[in-house]
């Protein structure tokens, strides 16, 4: 039986994808900067701000998961 070659099996068709998927995000970043925003805050009004934000939230919470981990972890025979 003959395996099914799918999309991303062919290195070149991922790297086509990433270098696609990296350009979007340049392109976005950059006009981020011409955008009027009406912000509440002073500091939501800079550019690209929300792109960090988010990218700062979700280190965060992995590294305070990694922390609860060792806080709430249950040995293996715990429920035996």
């Amino acid at each position: 039986m003959k395996k099914e070659l799918k999309i991303f099996d062919k290195p070149e068709n991922v790297k086509r994808f990433l270098t696609v998927f990296y350009v979007s995000l340049i392109v976005l970043l950059i006009i981020d900067f011409f955008i009027l925003k009406h912000a509440d805050f002073p500091f939501e009004g800079m550019p690209d701000f929300f792109a960090v934000y988010g990218f700062v939230s979700c280190v965060a919470l992995i590294f305070i998961a990694k922390i609860l981990r060792l806080i709430i972890k249950r040995n293996e025979k715990y429920y035996d």
